[in-house]
């Protein structure tokens, strides 16, 4: 069986520092049989929301910049199915928290951006980020694929928004603190894996940056809402089996979108 996997780890201030670790972190995913593999939040820099007045545009990329060629060459190298994350900057120079997605043969099938924005202690992110219009699913050679990033998790409409189109899979990069609630963070993705029958993954950085610590505990769940999964505080590549024959009957068992009011899905109008 095939595997999907979050990979766990601390960040350098220096971008090709990243670039190295996630390198070395896709080859052993490789080596241990996974097809997908997801990255935390803002992968490739310190997380700089955590104060206000931030000077990050060091770090902001364009869809071509050097970075994203190389963690393209990683995929395509490796086989697998990446989804990054990044500080992105448009074409018109708004900047967003944001997922790039490569397949496995490296082509960049989208970058999908956070919709929901916080602003409270330790997560000024509207001073950063301008907010995506919607939610991403991507035919991947590992599944269908739905985006989800951090923050946006907490709208469970997000989960189901991927649900509604098709999504096996959902991928969440996160930035998580040490000191919140990680356990309760474990319990709303098996909830949302459940309520959605999708594998989902949740992936956060781990490590101290200045005095801010960052918990780790990334997280796979199963369509059924079985913890497959779940790390500890150190880098660690995560991962569990998968089988999407095994999502599709559990779909099927459990009816949710089915049995889903027609009016509570995005679009629907009612006839006059």
């Amino acid at each position: 069986m095939t595997r999907l996997a979050a990979l766990q780890h601390a960040m350098s201030p220096d971008i090709g520092v990243n670039l190295d670790t996630a390198r070395r972190m896709l080859v052993e995913a490789f080596d241990s049989g996974v097809k997908l593999a997801v990255f935390p939040e803002v992968q490739l820099s310190p997380f700089f929301p955590v104060r206000r007045g931030n000077d990050a545009s060091a770090y902001a990329m364009t869809r071509d910049h050097p970075a994203l060629a190389a963690i393209s060459e990683m995929a395509k190298t490796n086989g697998i199915v990446v989804v990054a994350n990044i500080y992105f900057e448009d074409d018109d120079g708004t900047r967003f928290d944001a997922s790039p997605v490569f397949d496995a043969d490296g082509a960049l099938l989208g970058i999908s951006k956070m919709v929901h924005i916080a602003q409270f202690e330790n997560f000024w992110e509207k001073d950063y980020y301008a907010s995506g219009s919607g939610f991403d699913v991507y035919d991947t050679a590992a599944g269908r694929l739905g985006i989800v990033i951090c923050y946006d998790r907490h709208f469970p409409e997000s989960y189901r928004a991927c649900a509604l189109q098709g999504a096996e899979i959902i991928a969440t990069p996160t930035c998580n603190l040490a000191g919140e609630p990680l356990d309760l963070f474990a319990a709303e993705m098996r909830t949302l894996a459940f309520q959605n029958s999708v594998y989902s993954i949740l992936a956060n950085r781990c490590g101290t940056e200045g005095e801010t610590v960052y918990g780790g505990h990334s997280v796979i769940t199963g369509p059924d809402g079985a913890l497959l999964a779940e790390a500890g505080d150190t880098e660690t590549i995560l991962s569990a089996e998968y089988d999407l024959k095994h999502r599709a009957k559990v779909a099927q068992a459990y009816g949710w979108l089915d049995e889903l009011k027609p009016w509570l899905k995005p679009g629907f109008k009612a006839e006059p």
